[in-house]
């Protein structure tokens, strides 16, 4: 019996960055070209929440993700209890919301997804490892 493929959720950053900082379009399309070849194969996937952080800005990035192969993952009851269970397993994750900015609304929704595919998170965030900050990253929740 062979393992099944490997998955993978992407958080917004990876994008952002990528096409802003390492690997724009214009350097390096056969970056952009392998992200939809591997949207295809089902090997990668965004939470819908990501998705509309990325396109609610009318950039050329937006442009190319909404014209891209990546499949968009709706919530449904199974993201749910897994995004529940997230945050009982530790009252610390709460802090993944930053709801003053309105900001990351869709860290703990990234992570869900991933949970419930069994998939892993791809992120350019980095762990918190301050012992009195209130805030916590998604490479915090995932190590648990």
């Amino acid at each position: 019996m062979s393992p099944s493929p490997r998955k993978y959720c992407l958080d917004a950053n990876v994008l952002i960055q990528a096409w802003q900082k390492y690997y724009s379009p214009r350097i390096s399309p056969s970056y952009w070209d392998m992200l939809d070849r591997l949207g295809t194969e089902g090997t990668l996937f965004m939470p819908e929440l990501v998705y509309q952080e990325i396109v609610r800005t009318d950039d050329d990035l937006s442009k190319w993700l909404k014209s891209s192969k990546i499949p968009i993952r709706k919530v449904d009851q199974h993201v749910a209890k897994c995004l529940k269970d997230i945050f009982a397993a530790d009252p610390n994750h709460k802090y993944l919301v930053d709801n003053t900015k309105s900001r990351l609304l869709a860290d703990p929704w990234v992570i869900a997804h991933a949970l419930c595919e069994n998939a892993t998170v791809v992120t350019k965030e980095e762990k918190v490892t301050a012992a009195n900050s209130t805030k916590i990253k998604i490479p915090n929740v995932c190590e648990r």
